[in-house]
């Protein structure tokens, strides 16, 4: 199904921020990191009722939406804004690079540098079924393939751009090439769930990051480390620390001189200067180390 209706936005964003970082960030739902000045989102709209696509640009004027398709144009400038982590103040998350030498050079190589997230928790778990265990961009043809069949296609800026079935659609699709019959099953599970209210953005937020990283283990196929992926990358929280990933303790310790990787206490303690933007300080520190080492 190819969706065309076009309506547009345009998000002023708060601080610094390059939609040049977020379009080539290159993870989960974009593997890509080819930048031709536009980044083309498609995706199930918080809500699951429909999909958008949308093409967006920036300039000196602000971050600019086209969308596409028929679904209510507040809900989708939301959710662009949290994909693209343009919802909080990013003046404020510069500011710490005022308080902490390190991220201060890092602010410094990866200028506008924030989180790009998935489209929605939903399509994270839906993720992390398809790719545990499996070379993520085998099965992120895999998802694209099932995605056309399935969910509803775009024209953005000249490419078609598919996005990933809604539960409902999810839930009808008894079998397919490349995804195993358990798969499959774990991905109907995830469809539920998303139906049920379980991977909503408000009740994540409600429940809080170490809450929330318990609770969606309930889903079949969800451990620790992925519900931890949905929780951190998916729902727009800014202040939710990962303690235990070993890039990031390992990374730490290099660059805040600890001769070792940093505990997870270590890590606490450094972060507090982080606060409220933990979450982002993290990503920044294992997208923009490597520029310092080239530096």
């Amino acid at each position: 199904m190819q969706l065309e209706t076009r309506r547009a936005f345009t998000i002023v964003p708060e601080g610094p921020f390059s939609l040049r970082e977020a379009a080539t960030f290159g993870f989960g739902q974009r593997l890509e990191t080819t930048w031709d000045g536009v980044l083309r989102l498609a995706f199930c709209v918080d809500g699951y009722a429909g999909h958008a696509g949308v093409e967006v640009r920036q300039d000196e004027a602000g971050v600019h939406c086209a969308v596409h398709g028929d679904a209510d144009i507040d809900a989708v400038r939301r959710q662009v804004a949290r994909v693209l982590s343009l919802d909080h103040d990013g003046a404020a998350f510069a500011r710490i690079g005022d308080r902490d030498p390190v991220i201060a050079r890092l602010f410094a190589a990866a200028p506008g540098l924030r989180p790009p997230l998935f489209h929605s928790p939903y399509e994270a778990a839906a993720w992390a079924v398809l790719s545990v265990r499996r070379v993520p961009k085998q099965m992120d043809a895999v998802r694209r393939r099932l995605s056309e069949a399935h969910g509803a296609t775009f024209e953005l800026a000249g490419e078609r751009v598919a996005a990933f079935p809604t539960p409902d659609q999810l839930l009808v699709v008894d079998a397919f090439p490349g995804i195993s019959a358990d798969r499959m099953t774990r991905l109907h599970g995830v469809a539920r769930a998303a139906l049920d209210g379980w991977l909503d953005v408000s009740r994540i937020h409600k429940l809080g990051p170490e809450a929330a990283m318990e609770d969606l283990q309930r889903i079949n196929g969800i451990g620790p480390f992925y519900s931890a992926l949905i929780v951190i990358r998916a729902s727009g929280l800014a202040d939710a620390l990962p303690r235990d990933e070993a890039k990031l303790l390992a990374l730490v310790g290099e660059l805040y001189g600890l001769g070792g990787a940093a505990t997870a206490e270590q890590l606490s303690a450094i972060a507090e200067a982080w606060r409220p933007f933990r979450t982002w300080c993290a990503v920044l520190v294992r997208a923009a180390a490597s520029r310092l080492a080239a530096g």
